[in-house]
């Protein structure tokens, strides 16, 4: 995992509707950038419409939500449009920021050892620094998490 502190690996990648999205071009405002594994499994839909319902709270508080998996743009539109996600979706095929942002980690279900993405979350700040690195984050409260912390610093 990378750390706090450190400069956020750049990337560019497609966003839902084929533009391509770099981390550069929010410099100046606070992201949220989160990994999951993929687009329409329970999990990920809980937490994509987590984040959904808590948008308002993120664009009141002029902070960018950037959700990155390696699903296709195609997999993203319909993703979007079905659970009506207002924020910025990447798509990662070809795994590179997903492993600059070491998200990319062996994995064990039923019994058969995979890679595959796991769900984590980083806060970047306004000069591209990693501000808050949360592993392993909760679907259902990853979002509300985040608006707390944002909440107590802004304090």
């Amino acid at each position: 995992m990378l750390e706090t502190g450190m400069k956020a690996p750049v990337f560019s990648l497609p966003d839902k509707d084929g533009n391509t999205v770099n981390l550069n071009d929010f410099l100046g405002k606070k992201v949220v950038l989160y990994f999951y594994p993929k687009d329409n499994t329970p999990g990920c839909t809980r937490q994509a419409c987590a984040f959904a319902a808590a948008y308002e709270g993120f664009k009141q508080k002029d902070i960018v939500v950037i959700g990155v998996s390696k699903d296709s743009t195609a997999s993203h539109q319909k993703f979007a449009d079905k659970h009506e996600l207002p924020f910025i979706l990447l798509s990662d095929t070809e795994l590179e920021a997903i492993q600059a942002y070491d998200v990319w980690k062996e994995k064990k279900m039923y019994g058969k050892t995979t890679m595959g993405v796991v769900r984590a979350t980083y806060i970047i700040d306004e000069n591209g620094n990693i501000e808050k690195v949360m592993p392993k984050v909760k679907p259902d409260t990853n979002a509300l998490e985040i608006l707390e912390y944002l909440d107590s610093i802004a304090e």
